[in-house]
C-alpha cells in the first residue's frame, strides 16, 4: 500500500548548526526551532528510516512554522525563506523519490512572496508553499493578497494552510494546550470563511488550497454559515451562493484524530478532496497513519487508497 503525506515537517540543518553554537541565525535562536522535540533534529537519513517504519513512501516536507518570521523586516524574512528552501530542495534532489517541497515565503511582502514562490515552484520544482492562515493579523480577503493568490492559480501551486503561534483566540485560551487542540480548528474556520465570503475563491476558481487538520471547524459550521448567508445583507457582498457550496473547492487532509470527523469529512466534502496528513515530527501526529486509516472500518477500500495516495498522485502530480 503506497502512502504520500503532505503534511510533514522539518527544522532546517542549516539553522542547527548555527543555533547549537550558541549563534543566532538570522536573528532566530535555538529556543525558536523547538529542538525540545529530538525528531525535529534529525537529518534526512533519519527521517527517511522513521517514514519507512510508519509505512510512508513520500513526505512533501514543509519547514517548520516558527519559521514563516511574517513579523520580521521583509530582508530578514526573505533570507530565512531562502536559506529554508534552498536546504528542502537539496534534501528533494538526493531524496527524488522519496521527498518532495512546499515552499516557505515571506507574505508580509505580496511581491516578495510572488518571487519565492516563482523561484520555489519554476526553479526548485516544488509543489507550492505552506503558509499561516493570517498575516500580522490580515486575513486572505485582504485585497492585498488577491495578486498572490492570482500567481499562485496561475503557476498551478498547492497552498497548505497551517497554523503559527500564537493563534488568533490564544488569549482566551493559553492554558491545556488548548491553543493548539482548540486554536487550531478556528483558525481553519476563519481561513475557510476568509477565502470564501471574500470573494477569492471566485476571482481565483482554480485556487488550490488544502486546510490542514481536517479543515478545522469549517465542515461542522457550514450550516450555520449557509444560513448567515441567507439572512444578512452583509454576508452576501461578494458571494452569490451558500458558502457550502464552496466546501469542495477545497483540499482537506485527514487529520482528524477521530474516525467519526474524518467520515463527516468525506461525506461532506467528497472523498477526492481528502489527502493524507501527518504532522511529522509533532507531538499531536498521527503515530501509525497508515495502519490508521486502514483500519477504519466505516471507510471502502478504495476511499482508503484515494486518501492514502490517489488524491495527492493527483494533485501533487508525483
Amino acid at each position: 500500500m503506497r502512502a504520500i503525506d503532505i503534511h510533514a515537517h522539518s527544522t532546517p540543518q542549516c539553522f542547527q548548526r548555527e543555533v547549537l553554537q550558541g549563534r543566532t541565525w538570522h536573528g532566530m535562536t535555538a529556543a525558536e526551532g523547538e529542538l525540545f522535540n529530538p525528531r525535529n533534529a534529525w537529518t534526512p537519513e533519519q527521517r527517511i528510516a522513521d517514514m519507512d517504519s510508519i509505512g510512508v513512501d513520500v513526505q512533501v516536507v514543509s519547514t517548520n512554522v516558527a519559521f514563516y518570521k511574517y513579523d520580521q523586516d521583509v530582508d530578514t524574512t526573505v533570507a530565512i525563506a531562502t536559506d529554508c528552501n534552498n536546504e528542502v530542495h537539496q534534501m528533494t534532489m538526493d531524496y527524488p523519490q522519496r521527498l518532495a517541497g512546499l515552499a516557505t515565503l515571506p507574505m508580509q511582502d505580496v511581491r516578495s512572496a510572488i518571487a519565492e514562490l516563482e523561484r520555489a515552484v519554476a526553479t526548485l520544482g516544488f509543489k507550492g508553499a505552506m503558509i499561516n492562515d493570517h498575516v500580522n493579523g490580515r486575513t486572505y480577503d485582504d485585497p492585498a493578497f488577491l495578486p498572490f493568490w492570482q500567481a499562485a492559480e496561475r503557476m498551478g501551486a498547492v497552498l497548505l494552510i497551517h497554523q503559527a503561534n500564537p493563534t488568533m483566540v490564544a488569549p482566551r485560551i493559553d492554558r491545556y494546550h488548548l491553543p493548539n487542540t482548540i486554536g487550531n480548528l478556528a483558525e481553519r474556520a476563519v481561513t475557510f470563511a476568509s477565502f470564501v465570503f471574500g470573494g477569492v475563491m471566485d476571482q481565483c476558481p482554480d485556487l488550490k488550497v488544502c486546510l490542514a487538520h481536517g479543515g478545522g471547524y469549517t465542515c461542522f459550521g457550514a450550516g450555520r454559515m449557509d444560513r448567515g448567508w441567507l439572512v444578512r445583507r452583509e454576508a452576501r457582498v461578494n458571494i452569490t451562493q451558500p458558502p457550502s457550496e464552496y466546501l469542495n473547492r477545497f483540499y482537506y487532509d485527514c487529520l482528524t484524530h477521530s474516525e467519526p470527523a474524518l467520515r463527516m469529512l468525506i461525506d461532506t466534502v467528497g472523498i477526492d478532496r481528502v489527502v493524507l496528513g501527518t504532522d511529522w515530527p509533532a507531538d499531536m501526529m498521527i503515530d501509525w497513519p497508515v495502519g490508521w486509516v486502514m483500519g477504519l472500518p466505516s471507510l471502502t477500500q478504495d476511499e482508503k487508497e484515494a486518501i492514502l495516495w490517489k488524491n495527492l498522485e493527483q494533485l501533487l502530480s508525483l
